[in-house]
């Protein structure tokens, strides 16, 4: 299981040729993450929280409705970032976890799956579903892990 980050998105479309499945797609440009739930095929959209600048009326958490219909469409798995959750400090923790529950919240309403990517950080199934029932994951959403 490998994460493909990258920028420019003609090297891109070489890099998801050549993965082999489940190809995991992450980057922090909105529209480089729009672009590629449109034009190509990927299986889990890994949405980093870290980075992001809240509005001042509203989270910035990388999903929105439009996005959310065409990985609907696509048939596209939400990924949330384990890692960076336990890495992260205190405040930041708190503000990750709010736009990750806005991100649920979308998922459930347009009947999306998620799922938690961990690479350094090994959770087993049971912490990982009392984590997603604690952010409000209903149940029907997390029986992959």
């Amino acid at each position: 299981m490998k994460i493909i980050t990258e920028t420019n998105y003609q090297k891109l479309r070489t890099l998801l040729k050549k993965s082999e499945k489940p190809i995991i797609f992450s980057s922090e440009d909105d529209d480089l993450n729009r672009k590629v739930l449109e034009k190509e095929k990927i299986d889990i959209l890994l949405i980093n929280q870290d980075k992001r600048k809240d509005y001042q009326k509203q989270r910035n958490s990388g999903l929105n409705q439009v996005m959310a219909k065409i990985a609907k469409k696509g048939k596209v798995t939400i990924g949330i970032n384990l890692d960076e959750i336990i890495n992260s400090n205190p405040k930041d923790k708190s503000l990750i976890l709010a736009r990750v529950k806005q991100n649920i919240f979308l998922c459930n309403k347009n009947k999306l799956n998620m799922t938690f990517i961990e690479e350094k950080h090994k959770r087993n199934s049971t912490d990982l579903k009392s984590l997603g029932l604690a952010l409000g994951m209903p149940t029907w959403m997390f029986k992959e892990f």
